[in-house]
């Protein structure tokens, strides 16, 4: 108690000077109009910027909650586009009962599933992506798994029940039909295990005329990608002296660098499909 006296007597004239301009301060604003309208102004600018700032604080340490929202919420959107339905077979056919069906009712045909990427490798000559998700969340064997914007990233090569291995498009043995946009010429897709981020296309005819920035996207020629996903941009054209096809580089759409969350591709007819080619092979 005696230090407070002590502090208050040696710099009383400087407190009775603030307690004074406060005083003026409460006057002018009280008694001025224009003063009380810039003084309101001030304090709800101070206001909106400390809440601003304190805003962006509060949504920094909710960043993981606010993704895997966005995650369920794009795989949901996902999962209603057009090309996800197809129509029934409204073909006459001679059927045992006489139930009346709409023939323009659409079935659903892909579902898109998402899974967090838990491991991921970009440097070696075979890379590899590890799912949190497996067999128990509905995922299979060659699946095929876009990135949030629908670029290919790979194919799902094994799974527990809990979860998933992904053989990436950065991958020695990696093998996915492509299509160049203009011009519709399809080739294979393969990675030297050179340059991350960066596969060529092989089997293009000279024939074709692919340019630098033209869009590849998959062919639909296999069950394990719908037509028309982008799988990368042409970089550069190369020939080939010892054959009749270009070379075409690309540069990734999907940036294996900064994966977290994926999509796997449940297509309804895959498995019945494999079957047929499956049995078609065991009789060659």
């Amino acid at each position: 108690m005696r230090n407070i006296f002590l502090f208050i007597r040696r710099y009383f004239h400087f407190l009775l000077f603030i307690v004074l301009q406060i005083l003026c301060v409460y006057f002018i604003v009280s008694y001025s109009h224009y003063h009380k309208a810039a003084f309101g102004n001030f304090s709800n600018q101070m206001t909106g910027d400390i809440n601003r700032q304190y805003n962006k604080v509060e949504q920094y340490f909710h960043l993981k909650k606010s993704n895997d929202s966005l995650i369920i919420a794009n795989e949901r959107l996902y999962n209603l586009l057009r090309e996800n339905y197809e129509l029934p077979d409204s073909l006459p056919r001679t059927e045992v009962d006489t139930i009346i069906i709409d023939s323009l009712r659409q079935y659903r045909s892909i579902t898109y599933l998402n899974a967090k990427v838990v491991s991921n490798s970009v440097s070696t000559q075979n890379n590899f992506l590890v799912l949190y998700r497996g067999r128990k969340a509905g995922l299979r064997e060659g699946m095929g798994v876009v990135d949030p914007s629908r670029n290919v990233v790979g194919i799902i090569t094994e799974l527990t029940d809990e979860y998933a291995v992904v053989m990436s498009l950065l991958h020695k043995d990696s093998r996915i039909s492509g299509k160049l946009l203009k011009g519709g010429y399809t080739g294979t897709l393969i990675w030297d295990g050179k340059l991350p981020n960066l596969v060529t296309l092989t089997n293009i005819p000279k024939s074709a005329k692919p340019a630098v920035g033209d869009s590849v996207i998959t062919s639909g020629f296999s069950t394990t990608f719908p037509k028309g996903l982008l799988i990368g941009r042409v970089e550069g054209v190369y020939t080939d002296p010892s054959s009749n096809y270009y070379k075409v580089k690309l540069h990734t759409a999907a940036n294996f660098y900064n994966l977290q969350y994926v999509y796997a591709i449940d297509n309804k007819h895959q498995e019945a499909v494999n079957q047929i080619l499956d049995k078609l092979k065991k009789q060659q």
